[in-house]
């Protein structure tokens, strides 16, 4: 069993809005930055393990250099947005999401996410 993923990624980063990503570093981190904090966020948990949480759908990227400047980590990160269990009922200009986990709510919007719904309901 594998917990997170490892830093050398090929593909870049996934992870859904609202979720946490494990991101395990092969050696000690000093900087880390986040290309889009609106997009994705990140917190040190120690010196070779990273929490990337993504806050809004899109596409940033991911730079985490060691104490002498070299890169441990410059990767793509992709957010999408939730999907499994998620339900999208549009009206007119209105959109509504709904969790439904088993008994269909509304769901919590991140600001991203409400910021394009809005945007779609007004085209």
């Amino acid at each position: 069993m594998q917990w997170g993923i490892p830093a050398s990624a090929a593909e870049g980063i996934q992870v859904e809005t609202n979720q946490a990503r494990i991101v395990k570093l092969p050696r000690a981190a000093d900087t880390v930055i986040v290309g889009n904090p609106e997009i994705a966020d990140v917190a040190v948990q120690d010196d070779q393990t990273i929490v990337l949480t993504g806050k809004g759908f899109g596409v940033t990227n991911l730079v985490v250099l060691a104490k002498d400047g070299t890169a441990i980590v410059d990767q793509q990160v992709t957010v999408s947005r939730q999907t499994v269990s998620t339900l999208r009922v549009y009206r007119r200009a209105d959109v509504q999401t709904l969790s439904c986990t088993p008994m269909c709510e509304a769901a919590y919007l991140s600001n991203s996410e409400a910021r394009s719904d809005a945007s779609m309901g007004a085209q």
